[in-house]
């Protein structure tokens, strides 16, 4: 632009020019506010025609370039046009922040707030609030919710209030009185003057008696009341009138003592108790007595435990208060063991002694290479060692007995040495809930080390090979060279089969040398031998009348513990799960409860009527009595026992899968399982009773029958019984053995890759055995010189009907020295299309065989002859077996 274009610019057009856009003027306000109003139309206009999504971004970019103040201006806005301020916080906040704000509300008030509205409720009812709440009275949820489990804490705080024994500040003041309450000085003073009185009285009493007793008394007696305790056994007695009056004092001391405690002012503390508790009379029983009472006070009972006992900590922990215990090893001698009695007793003598020992009803295994029984009980040791112990046990006539426990050998405690008390020996040495509690867990420790044996049998055998290899190769490498030890090879091989059977030998020379001494008895022994085992058997045969009696009331009481447990499963499991079905808040379907416990109430009917039937006749039982009719007439109803094991393993798979499935059942399994209530227990452990009641039947009709004189009109009915019994119990033997079959079938399919369905009918495993698979190079030159490559490592399944062909692998983990062995299915023959073929030894093959089937041919070897040789008889004789069916 000219400069003479520049000159006719009038100020009017001044005012349009602009500093940041060529469309907005600077200075006119005017005209500015003209502008922007269209301009606002104008855009009012576009945000009409826009969609809803682009008015949003529309807005969301015109937010994004507001100030502070601006977006204070639009907050502002929408406080007074929308109502904010009543916004529920808990939809709006974060979660985490609306849960610390419950958090400080009482278990009341979240109550209170769960009926709010749906959101609150769900916020309110969260394990995090009433967890802790929960924790800090100690009410622990007895399992772990799963993930979708929803309200756990919450049902289980109000569960526990719901049980709790409270009492309003009003009752307790009136139970428990109140801390420190304020006396007038009337009732203070009064009781001062009481307690002065008392005093003065006692004083005088006291002083009264001394005189009397140093008036009357001998030289040799002091006054003392304690005198008659430490005076000597052979010390000189009181005299007649000088005990009367004594005595007379004693009585009067004590009434005196009696009346002045009933007459003073009882208070209530805050523990409920009296400050000032009445003593009873019993209180006073022995307190004066001769040396031989007091004696007998201070006599303790004793228990020997032994280590060889499986858990016999928890054995220890049940020895009841006052009872002196003494673990001792297995591996100690007898002279050792009478020092720990010794040291243990401190110069006392024990009222009762108890030997908790390992064993069977015919020895008792007490220490290594001693097993007390009545072959060994004449040997000088022997007889020694129970004359010594023997005398650490009060007379007969003073009470004393010596017991035994044999708790892995026989379920029958009814012969005990000494005489009986009125109970059961245990109940004198074991709180019997803390040993029942034992016993149960012993019996699951068995029946697991069972189990691991089984597994690690075959690694103690390699193992055991491996070490006496070991052993014959440092012996000879140390006398031989390496010329003489490679040509010996043969020899080293045999030595170490050797040594394998002198390690089995070993562990059975104890009981050789025992029988070995017991024939070296029988044929020295004398006249006083034969007389003493005559008398002994006088004796037993004087006390079989009294232990009929014994066994018989053991038997009584075993049923009588037997139906509780019973009535336990009824109690505890039935009834509340038949209470909710009935209440419409059902745990369980009915025919689920059906299934669990139809067939168990029906036997506690039928043994419940068992019971009954031996309580009657206990009731009025003498010598001429019989209980086998009784046990006759039960044995013929065990039917009822047939559809509960028929059962059972459906029984046990509707437990599992309802508490799987069922939520609530679990909670109620958790909450009854293992209690107090249920002997800490739980519902399959108590189903089991009724499989191992009939072992226990067995071992107390035989003692009933062993006691029984063969004239007795009750021994028939006795044997009888027994058959029955044992007839029952092959059948639930069977049983167990076809359940454990099939499922042994079932782990093998498992641990075999690829192996098809292996559970059929009447199929079992009779047989493993690994071999190596080997691979002829040239078959048409004779065995002797043929030339054979071990390519693989077989396992050879043998079953009754077919013989399964695997692989077998060993796979190692870094850093662990165990391996695992793998199996890969190959092939499986039918025994009777099965053919095999011996392959003599050769120099360069032993111990090979040939199994030929329909379509595979294996060339198979094992690592020792004994090991072909058993297997090939085992293989042909389950053939022979297959083809005759």
């Amino acid at each position: 632009m000219s400069a003479e274009d520049s000159s006719w610019r009038t100020p009017e057009m001044e005012s349009f020019h602009t500093r940041f856009s060529a469309w907005t003027p600077f200075s006119n306000k005017s005209l500015n506010r003209q502008l922007f109003q269209e301009r606002v139309a104008l855009i009012s206009h576009w945000f009409d025609l826009w969609t809803n999504k682009q008015r949003q971004e529309f807005l969301f970019a015109i937010f994004l370039r507001c100030t502070k103040s601006q977006l204070r201006f639009v907050q502002d806005w929408f406080s007074e046009r929308m109502q904010v301020a009543k916004v529920d916080f808990s939809t709006v906040l974060p979660r985490f922040i609306s849960l610390y704000i419950f958090s400080f509300l009482s278990p009341k008030d979240l109550c209170a707030a769960a009926q709010v509205s749906w959101p609150w409720k769900f916020l309110t009812e969260q394990d995090c609030l009433w967890m802790p709440k929960c924790v800090k009275f100690g009410w622990f949820l007895p399992y772990t919710p799963t993930d979708n489990e929803y309200g756990a804490w919450k049902r289980h705080y109000v569960a526990c209030v719901s049980h709790l024994d409270w009492l309003t500040p009003r009752e307790a003041a009136a139970i428990y009185g109140t801390l420190n309450e304020p006396k007038t000085e009337d009732e203070e003073l009064l009781e001062r003057q009481r307690e002065k009185c008392l005093r003065k009285r006692i004083w005088e009493e006291i002083a009264l008696r001394n005189k009397e007793l140093f008036k009357v008394r001998p030289p040799w007696v002091s006054g003392t009341c304690c005198s008659s305790v430490l005076k000597p056994r052979r010390q000189p007695r009181l005299s007649q009138t000088v005990r009367e009056r004594v005595g007379s004092h004693e009585a009067l001391e004590k009434q005196l003592v009696l009346t002045s405690l009933e007459i003073l002012p009882k208070r209530s503390n805050i523990s409920g108790s009296h400050s000032y508790p009445l003593l009873s009379k019993k209180y006073w029983h022995g307190v004066h007595k001769n040396d031989d009472s007091s004696s007998y006070a201070l006599r303790p009972h004793f228990i020997l435990i032994s280590s060889r006992i499986p858990a016999y900590e928890m054995v220890v922990e049940s020895v009841k208060a006052g009872v002196v215990s003494v673990v001792y090893e297995h591996s100690v001698t007898l002279e050792s063991l009478l020092y720990l009695i010794e040291k243990a007793l401190d110069g006392r003598k024990a009222q009762s002694m108890g030997i908790f020992s390992d064993g069977d009803s015919r020895e008792i295994n007490l220490l290594q290479g001693y097993k007390i029984g009545v072959k060994n009980l004449l040997r000088p040791e022997v007889r020694d060692f129970w004359e010594k112990l023997g005398s650490y046990v009060a007379t007969e006539e003073e009470g004393g007995h010596v017991d035994f426990f044999v708790p892995l050998g026989a379920s029958v405690l009814s012969d005990w040495l000494g005489s009986q008390w009125g109970k059961a020996p245990s109940s004198i040495y074991f709180c019997e809930a803390k040993l029942q509690t034992w016993s149960s867990f012993a019996d699951f420790l068995e029946e697991t080390l069972k189990t691991v044996r089984k597994q690690l049998y075959p690694l103690f055998k390699e193992l055991q090979k491996s070490i006496s290899g070991r052993m014959i190769g440092q012996f000879m490498f140390d006398t031989m060279g390496m010329t003489n030890i490679l040509n010996n090879q043969e020899t080293a091989q045999a030595l170490a089969d050797r040594l394998m059977e002198l390690s089995k030998e070993d562990s059975e020379r104890s009981v050789v040398e025992d029988n070995s001494w017991d024939t070296k008895s029988r044929l020295s022994k004398n006249d006083l031998n034969f007389e003493a085992l005559i008398n002994l058997e006088r004796i037993l045969q004087k006390d079989s009348a009294e232990k009929r009696t014994r066994v018989v009331r053991e038997l009584l009481q075993s049923e009588r513990k037997y139906v509780q447990m019973l009535e336990i499963v009824r109690d505890v499991y039935f009834a509340p799960l038949k209470a909710a079905l009935s209440s419409n808040r059902a745990i369980l379907s009915a025919a689920n409860i059906q299934i669990l416990f139809s067939d168990i109430l029906q036997i506690l009917s039928l043994n419940r009527q068992f019971l009954d039937n031996l309580r009657d006749r206990l009731q009025e039982w003498g010598p001429a009595h019989c209980v086998g009719e009784i046990v006759t007439k039960f044995g013929s109803q065990l039917n009822t026992y047939t559809n509960f094991f028929n059962n059972y393993p459906v029984i046990l798979k509707t437990i599992e899968k309802c508490r799987e499935m069922i939520p609530a059942f679990r909670t109620f399994l958790k909450r009854h399982d293992k209690t107090i209530v249920t002997k800490m227990l739980s519902l399959p452990e108590l189903l089991l009773y009724p499989s191992r009641r009939f072992e226990e039947y067995l071992n107390l009709l035989y003692a009933v029958r062993l006691h029984t004189p063969a004239e007795h009109v009750d021994r028939g009915d006795l044997t009888t019984a027994i058959d029955q019994i044992k007839k029952y119990k092959s059948y639930i033997d069977q049983m167990k053995q076809n359940i454990n079959m099939k499922d042994h079938l079932s782990d093998i399919q498992r641990i075999i890759w690829g192996c098809p369905t292996l559970s059929e009918v009447n199929r079992y495993l009779i047989r493993v055995q690994d071999v190596a698979q080997l691979h002829c190079c040239d078959e048409e030159i004779s065995f002797s010189l043929r030339l054979y490559e071990h390519i693989h490592d077989l396992s050879l399944f043998l079953f009754n009907d077919a013989l399964l062909v695997s692989s077998r692998g060993t796979s190692h983990t870094p850093f662990e020295r165990t391996s695992k062995t793998t199996y890969q299915f190959i092939a499986s023959v039918a025994l009777h299309r099965l053919l095999i073929e011996n392959i003599p030894d050769s120099k360069y093959v032993k111990n090979a065989f040939i199994l030929q089937g329909p379509k595979y041919k294996w060339i198979c070897a094992t690592e020792v002859e004994d090991e072909k040789f058993l297997w090939l008889s085992v293989l042909r004789n389950a053939i022979k077996s297959s083809m005759e069916k």
